[in-house]
């Protein structure tokens, strides 16, 4: 199995060394998602540390008020580090500045552009602003915690993106079942986004990607195929989308 984004770090999980031990011995590979200097300083430590653990790392819309000048110079040192750029994108659900997000967003973007890298999207109330963005470069990635309709949904993968599926789906009022019942499995790439959004009947326990098992099963529920369907067809697209063939 993999997880596409989870935030993998010491401040959220108490004993954060035996869960890496633990997803280690499971052979659970999780792309661990930086979103401010800090975390991507961390995300990268870890990743030397532990081989199935790989680096993304970026400058989250919600860092956008004190992200460091040198960010583009930060990224690109670390290249050689990382899988992915992100987590990125844009949010309009919180008063950050929009100039800013938009700017950042761009920029990140330039450098997935220039170093052939895929990108992991953060996109909260703001999908048409995202999508406007993301037709102007020529990257792929996943759209994390895709929570739009069918129609966008197509968009996306139109522009050569997957969609991240994760707790959320398992969600009573979820209306993202339907569009997913719809959605090709060679489209989808599994989730966790721990230590958040965990998954029904965890619900009030803080996630990690130990429970990716629980999406999977949900997703073969929902779309009548098998677990090992699941796994193995989300696994491929991972696999491709990260370059990670000649890695694990």
């Amino acid at each position: 199995m993999i997880d596409v984004h989870c935030h993998l770090l010491k401040e959220e999980y108490d004993d954060l060394d035996n869960l890496l031990n633990i997803l280690s011995e499971e052979n659970i590979v999780c792309i661990n998602n930086g979103c401010d200097l800090n975390s991507n300083i961390e995300v990268i430590d870890i990743s030397k540390k532990y081989k199935n653990i790989y680096a993304s790392i970026g400058f989250h819309p919600s860092s956008v008020e004190n992200f460091p000048i040198d960010f583009k110079e930060f990224i690109e040192k670390n290249i050689e580090n990382i899988v992915a750029i992100g987590e990125i994108g844009l949010d309009f659900h919180w008063d950050y500045d929009k100039t800013k997000q938009i700017y950042l967003f761009e920029e990140q973007l330039s450098i997935a552009e220039k170093y052939n890298l895929p990108v992991i999207v953060h996109c909260r109330d703001s999908i048409m602003e995202t999508y406007n963005i993301l037709k102007k470069y020529k990257v792929k990635g996943v759209i994390h915690s895709f929570s739009g309709s069918y129609e966008m949904a197509i968009k996306f993968i139109k522009l050569g993106y997957k969609l991240g599926i994760g707790g959320v789906i398992t969600f009573k009022n979820c209306k993202l079942k339907e569009v997913i019942k719809k959605i090709d499995l060679n489209d989808i790439v599994l989730e966790t986004d721990s230590p958040y959004l965990t998954p029904v009947p965890y619900r009030g326990k803080k996630n990690s990607p130990l429970f990716l098992n629980v999406i999977a099963e949900f997703i073969s529920n929902l779309k009548g195929v098998s677990i090992d369907d699941v796994y193995r067809i989300t696994f491929s697209n991972a696999i491709s989308l990260f370059d990670l063939k000649d890695k694990i």
